[in-house]
């Protein structure tokens, strides 16, 4: 359900899972909060390469995948051939029957549409199901943001329509999902400062994964000038040792449909 504007939602999977497996490394401890049990049905809703998939059907729930990009779900397959994976939007995708849990890991922060995506996730629990997810919250990749906004702005290229993210306050988060019916028993907004891997590469590799759309229309001669210039613009605080951080701020929410 990785609702972004690359071309034809084209994620590159092996640098997804090579370089950036600490996408779904720190959602493991996400599962703590699922508690996932025998039987139960559950929905790993932007699922990607379905590494957390399989770990929810190691508990013995009955769980199926789904995920916005084609070549996610082409690989969650390869990986995890006994598991169901099915391409579908967060924004409007429905089950075959009412589950226990939707579990979803470092996702919403790409569906600019948060109601349409809780009243997707509302109409297909039971009653008393619960709703785990975690994603980017207020405040998160801040300076990343701040600095690709800033040099593209020195290039006379307004920036601000091409911000791919959705980072709530747990205020605005929570009430969104009181209006459509749930109740929210956890909410925390933490910050996480996040490792890259590759080295002095590592900040380049998350724009060109994680923050495309800043780059879209540019040449490929302009897209690494605006990475150096990025670069350059960030590295007094978030380039320490050899090894780039990202800022990042994770919200995470536990809810009950009433």
């Amino acid at each position: 359900m990785t609702n972004i504007s690359l071309p034809n939602n084209d994620w590159n999977t092996a640098l997804y899972q090579d370089k950036h497996a600490f996408v779904w490394q720190y959602g493991e401890d996400l599962l703590n909060f699922l508690n996932p049990k025998p039987g139960e049905s559950i929905l790993d809703l932007g699922c990607g390469t379905g590494q957390l998939t399989e770990k929810i059907a190691q508990a013995g729930a009955e769980v199926m995948g789904v995920d916005h990009a084609p070549a996610m779900i082409e690989k969650a397959r390869q990986n995890y051939p006994h598991i169901r994976f099915d391409v579908a939007d967060a924004r409007n995708f429905q089950v075959d029957k009412l589950l226990d849990a939707v579990f979803s890991n470092a996702v919403l922060h790409w569906v600019k549409e948060a109601d349409s995506a809780i009243a997707s996730i509302h109409q297909s629990l039971k009653p008393g199901g619960r709703f785990v997810a975690e994603f980017g919250g207020k405040g998160n990749v801040q300076a990343i943001a701040t600095a690709l906004e800033s040099a593209l702005e020195a290039i006379n290229i307004p920036a601000k329509a091409l911000n791919p993210w959705y980072f709530p306050s747990i205020g605005e988060y929570a009430t969104l999902l009181e209006q459509q019916g749930f109740d929210v028993i956890h909410a925390i907004l933490f910050a996480r400062p996040t490792s890259l891997a590759e080295g002095e590469a590592g900040m380049a590799n998350w724009i060109q994964m994680f923050a495309s759309a800043f780059l879209a229309g540019l040449s490929g001669e302009q897209q690494i000038q605006l990475i150096r210039v990025v670069e350059e613009y960030l590295k007094p605080t978030l380039y320490q040792q050899g090894t780039w951080t990202a800022d990042y701020r994770r919200i995470r929410i536990v809810a009950i449909k009433l």
